[in-house]
């Protein structure tokens, strides 16, 4: 009966042609919208979406017919997100809890597979509690409102991810922001911030656009000799950085010195969708009270959160999956530099070749295509004028062969367009 109402409510709905609104105030919207994309045309730095027909992994197909391609941007650090046990566990789920819940968690949105999600991610972890939002970038928006009062104060690394930037704008904090990765300045504004009741240091683990990490041990020391607590975002270190992938606290030993954990389901465990914060069980009872995007945001669906279950099984049943990173890694950091380029960071698979103009940046990752290496070039504003790249980001299934053919492929580029002598 339901099959039949969809079907007649989907043939009325028609497919007519789009329609758009009319007066005066609704054609200078449109005169202001298209004179701002000819700017963003005219600067170079124009994004276009390429259109993938296959599976994400280590070689893609576009649609087109463009085939054969090895895909060197993605965030699918671990190769997990075509696994055939992350792809069957989501199936799996499909079937047996529905497409979806059609409500928020405390609704009727909350079922057994997100507690034994949260479970198995504070376990991971070795934290007490954790709570899933639909991205990280919900769990960064939720976390510093319902933390942080007027009374407190945040001190941010002024290269924190957009989303970090945008969760402490929301909060009624008082708000520092020190240099990127200086420990002085970070002194020096905790110093300052000694007259507020409680202070949280924010930074990235791992930074996305230079691939360097950020020096937990000096943060988390100067965070224990001024009396405040470190907060970190992993969405690029959950699952490949540390002896067991459990991210940047794990790889530089201050565990027991972090007390706030958001990252992301969407990257190396399985690449789906959705966030999470981790930490003490009194933090997570009050986000589940008071956090707005976890309140108010419908819950994640069957599918993902089985997939990222199974995708954390594999992960703590064995650390070979992560332990491939760094070799993978470094050989291309090791070939790029011998080959003349500037590679940001250190020992991260988030490689940024940097080339500064961003034309050349577009242009060459444009010619890379041509030549059945997909990476995308990045320049204002989602890096800094005068510091365009190209990023590479290195994934534990790319082989060998793979990694010397985009090498391969970069320098040519590069001696064609004047990057390279």
């Amino acid at each position: 009966m339901w099959r039949a109402v969809a079907a007649r409510a989907l043939r009325g709905a028609g497919a007519g042609a789009p329609r758009a609104a009319s007066g005066a105030a609704a054609a200078q919207l449109r005169r202001r919208l298209e004179s701002e994309l000819e700017e963003i045309r005219g600067a170079g730095t124009w994004k276009s979406e390429r259109v993938i027909a296959s599976r994400q992994g280590p070689h893609l197909r576009l649609a087109g017919g463009g085939a054969g391609i090895i895909n060197f941007c993605a965030n699918n650090y671990l190769g997990l997100s075509s696994h055939p046990e992350v792809i069957r566990a989501a199936v799996e789920a499909l079937e047996k809890f529905g497409a979806g819940l059609s409500s928020v968690r405390f609704i009727c949105g909350t079922q057994s597979i997100h507690k034994d999600l949260e479970e198995k991610i504070a376990r991971f972890h070795q934290r007490e509690d954790a709570i899933l939002y639909a991205s990280c970038f919900d769990a960064n928006a939720g976390i510093f409102e319902a933390l942080l009062t007027p009374e407190d104060a945040v001190l941010s690394d002024e290269l924190n991810h957009a989303s970090i930037i945008d969760g402490i704008r929301l909060c009624k904090a008082n708000k520092y922001r020190y240099k990127h990765m200086d420990m002085q300045d970070l002194e020096a504004k905790l110093k300052e911030a000694q007259k507020h009741r409680l202070r949280l240091v924010a930074t990235d683990g791992a930074f996305s656009m230079d691939g360097d990490i950020a020096p937990l041990r000096e943060i988390c020391q100067l965070a224990h000799k001024y009396d405040a607590l470190v907060f970190i975002d992993e969405c690029h270190a959950t699952g490949f950085l540390g002896p067991n992938g459990r991210g940047t606290d794990e790889l530089l030993g201050v565990m027991d010195k972090v007390t706030i954990i958001n990252s992301t389901l969407g990257k190396a465990l399985g690449g789906a969708a959705g966030g999470y914060t981790t930490g003490p069980k009194p933090l997570i009872d009050l986000l589940r009270q008071r956090s707005r995007p976890y309140l108010f945001s419908n819950s994640l669906p069957p599918a993902v959160v089985g997939c990222a279950s199974k995708a954390l099984d594999l992960l703590m049943e064995s650390n070979a999956i992560a332990q491939s990173m760094a070799a993978k890694t470094q050989r291309f950091r090791s070939k790029m530099t011998a080959a003349g380029f500037t590679i940001l960071g250190k020992d991260h698979p988030i490689c940024p070749v940097m080339l500064g103009d961003a034309r050349l940046a577009s242009v060459m990752a444009e010619d890379m295509l041509n030549r059945g290496i997909y990476v995308i070039g990045f320049s204002y504003p989602v890096v800094p004028k005068g510091k365009a790249r190209i990023r590479v980001q290195i994934s534990a299934v790319h082989s060998d062969e793979d990694i010397d053919r985009c090498v391969e492929a970069f320098t040519q580029v590069g001696r064609k367009h004047g990057a390279l002598p």
